[in-house]
């Protein structure tokens, strides 16, 4: 399993309340549809958005996929990773 890389400076409410997004990474294992289908049901994407989102991740080796704060994103970013995608927390 992977860790949940985040760029927090400073461990207080001001800085854990700061808009961060999960920037997915690109890999050859998974399939367009898969990552299609892990953006639509733990990211809450439209069928729409998570087709652009893949074509983004695979053109560009990298996107965003989820923006909020980080106690909003850390379970959803540990979804992805169980998933067998690769993200981070930024």
């Amino acid at each position: 399993m992977e860790l949940v890389k985040v760029k927090v400076e400073k461990k207080n409410k001001k800085d854990l309340s700061k808009s961060l997004e999960i920037i997915l990474f690109n890999d050859d294992v998974n399939t367009f549809d898969y990552v299609i289908n892990k953006l639509v049901t733990i990211c809450g994407q439209t069928l729409e958005q998570a087709e652009q989102c893949t074509y983004i991740v695979h053109y560009s080796g990298k996107c965003s996929v989820k923006r909020g704060t980080f106690n909003e994103l850390k379970p959803i970013c540990l979804k992805l990773l169980d998933a067998g995608l690769t993200a981070e927390i930024l």
